[in-house]
């Protein structure tokens, strides 16, 4: 038996019914989406390092035995120890090399598996609850709207639209999450923290990623970008997720 979910229009009332694909009966592989997601973090690293010759342009030389002092290299016209690690000034023992691989590989069968599976977590209600997302016990997952929602253009529409479903409340909790992380994070660009709230996946933007990306913890994707870190960030399966009717049809022939 075919499983269906209800559509809602703008108003947030119910306007119909969807067949939903056989994405979201797959079983669910928390194993698979982690690996799937890790590999997805580690392809955005950025390798770093000093360069290669960082702390050996120097005259140091050592002076051999029988001075009194350790033969550690000293500058040139001075006794200052320089070259070694151990010594004050020196080059690094073992810095981060920039040329090293840190690519994550995924098998395409694997990484697609882990994407429907990541799906059909959207569509349990004891995954999302268990995400700490809060939503009513009356509603019904997976969300479904209706296309004209992919052609919202104001803010205040989409807010309109999220208190109509009653899952505003999830967006307030994201926006009072937010917090100083904690560590030497803070003073690299990353001074705040925030946990997620709903994920938009729709077919065509048509003005609603400008509409909605100002809303805290709130994201927006289309399905050809559609990932499993997207579906499950940091590995845990079972993000609120609103699918547009559009997308729902435009997954059937995709990830199989």
């Amino acid at each position: 038996m075919t499983r269906k979910a209800v559509v809602y229009d703008l108003d947030g009332n119910p306007s119909g019914e969807i067949d939903l694909p056989d994405h979201f009966e797959e079983e669910y592989r928390p194993d698979i989406i982690k690996r799937a997601v890790l590999a997805s973090q580690a392809n955005r690293l950025q390798p770093y390092g000093p360069n290669r010759y960082s702390g050996l342009r120097t005259s140091a030389e050592s002076w051999g035995t029988g001075r009194g002092v350790s033969r550690v290299p000293r500058v040139k016209n001075g006794r200052r120890a320089m070259l070694v690690p151990q010594a004050v000034g020196g080059r690094r023992a073992h810095p981060p090399l920039p040329q090293k691989n840190l690519k994550e590989k995924v098998n395409r069968k694997e990484r697609r598996k882990a994407i429907r599976s990541a799906i059909a977590a959207t569509a349990r209600v004891d995954l999302v609850t268990a995400r700490g997302h809060r939503i009513k016990s009356s509603l019904k997952l997976p969300l479904v709207a209706d296309d004209r929602l992919e052609s919202l253009e104001k803010t205040r529409d989409v807010v309109s639209f999220l208190r109509a479903i009653d899952v505003w409340d999830d967006v307030l909790a994201s926006k009072n999450s937010k917090k100083v992380r904690p560590g030497k994070g803070k003073r690299r660009g990353r001074r705040y923290k925030s946990k997620k709230s709903i994920l938009f996946v729709v077919r065509e933007d048509k003005g609603i990623v400008k509409a909605a990306r100002n809303l805290p913890g709130v994201e927006i994707t289309t399905v050809d970008r559609l990932n499993a870190e997207l579906l499950a960030p940091g590995t845990n399966a079972g993000r609120l997720t609103l699918w547009t009717r559009s997308a729902i049809e435009e997954i059937r022939e995709r990830f199989l």
